[in-house]
């Protein structure tokens, strides 16, 4: 599980908006960014650049906002960044409290090894749960080990951890296990070819 909260930032009350004063903020090492949620009117702020670059790597990142001597817990819901630089852009922050329960997407990590000769295809990268505000599991684990080639594991095969609920439909399909198309071409290859020596035997046998 994650911890409570993952960091506690310092941010700006900002009035003006927005592209030329978004870039200014970008330029100064801040990041625009807007809270919202529980019924209140939006606010808008500026986050210190650096520190929150790194926070956001991890999915779901819970902040408490330090503004004006008040603190806010928020909880990272979208993060846009420059499709080709990559620099961010602007942050959604969703008000949360502790305690209550929230919808929220959690990668899904791959472990173990399938069976020799197979491959584990991830088809769902994410999976929705219902859990608490401060306990959001960094990722769901789905166990690989050993399975054959034809194997399929479901949102609802899921072990998932304490107090959370599944909202993805069972049935989604998360991992399938299968054989490279180019190892049964090449099997198909080594068949034909050792079907053609056979026939080659055969046929001097006959003489």
């Amino acid at each position: 599980m994650s911890t409570e909260i993952d960091a506690k930032v310092h941010a700006e009350l900002r009035e003006n908006f927005g592209k030329g004063f978004a870039r200014r903020l970008r330029a100064a090492g801040q990041i625009p960014a807007v809270i919202y949620g529980h019924g209140t009117t939006p606010v808008h702020v500026a986050l210190p650049g650096h520190q929150v670059s790194l926070l956001v790597r991890r999915a779901n990142a819970l902040l408490e906002l330090d503004i004006d001597g008040k603190d806010h817990l928020t909880l990272v819901k979208d993060v846009q960044r420059d499709p080709v630089r990559q620099i961010i852009e602007h942050i959604d922050l969703l008000v949360v409290k502790k305690g209550e329960k929230i919808h929220v997407d959690v990668p899904v990590t791959v472990v173990g090894e399938p069976f020799a000769g197979t491959i584990a295809n991830l088809d769902a990268s994410t999976v929705s749960l219902e859990v608490e505000a401060t306990h959001i599991p960094e990722h769901v684990e789905v166990d690989v080990e050993g399975l054959e080639d034809g194997a399929h594991v479901t949102a609802g095969d899921l072990k998932l951890p304490k107090g959370a609920a599944l909202i993805t439909e069972p049935e989604t399909l998360v991992v399938a296990i299968y054989v490279p198309t180019a190892t049964i071409a090449a099997d198909d290859e080594i068949a034909e070819a050792d079907a053609e020596v056979a026939a080659g035997q055969s046929e001097e046998s006959a003489e």
